[in-house]
């Protein structure tokens, strides 16, 4: 694929209503878990929002984990929710690219 095409693609996927609005819930999403790992878990700022990041992508690498009965349990809640907003924009943004693509 040629790079103006692919930028072409971006810049109609930003204009589309409804990227806004998944983009907005994703960033909300990790920014709540980096807030959450950062003043409970006593994290980093950087180290928080990189594992906000890889638990709702399932990555899951093993070099943070919860150490708190709260963080633990704010963990199972975060990874239920996270994982299907995180998925529906992963969809979107496919779906937009397929269509673009085929245009």
């Amino acid at each position: 694929m040629k790079p103006y095409k692919l930028i072409k693609i971006i810049i109609s996927f930003l204009c589309d209503k409804e990227y806004p609005n998944l983009l907005g819930i994703t960033v909300f999403n990790i920014s709540i878990g980096t807030v959450f790992y950062h003043y409970v878990e006593k994290w980093f700022w950087i180290g928080a929002a990189y594992f906000s990041v890889i638990t709702i992508s399932t990555a899951g690498f093993e070099n943070y984990s919860p150490a708190t009965d709260l963080g633990k349990l704010f963990t199972i809640g975060y990874v239920i929710s996270g994982v299907g907003v995180i998925l529906g924009f992963i969809n979107a943004v496919y779906h937009h690219y397929k269509y673009q693509n085929k245009k």
